[in-house]
């Protein structure tokens, strides 16, 4: 399965509440449960007016979809090629 990133644009994201991003996690959570295993959401992180969501997917179209039947959008959707930090440099 592939890795993507998901850029989220949503007005005040990082003032959310705790209650609305606990209901917004609940939502997202209902509508992948709809969907089957084929897509999983893996973590977010909330920054400013953004949210940047990682999801396992066979496709971006499964990714697309459950924008579409959730309500959040998904501004843009990237593969992830590679994921690194401070000790990939001493590998």
């Amino acid at each position: 399965m592939t890795r993507y990133l998901i850029e989220r644009e949503i007005a005040g994201a990082g003032d959310m509440s705790e209650q609305a991003l606990r209901d917004a996690s609940s939502h997202s959570n209902s509508v992948l449960a709809d969907m089957g295993p084929d897509i999983q959401w893996v973590h977010s992180y909330v920054a400013g007016d953004r949210i940047y969501c990682v999801y396992e997917a066979p496709s971006e179209d499964l990714i697309r979809e459950h924008a579409r039947r959730s309500g959040f959008p998904a501004n843009r959707i990237s593969p992830i090629s590679a994921v690194i930090d401070p000790s990939t440099a001493t590998r």
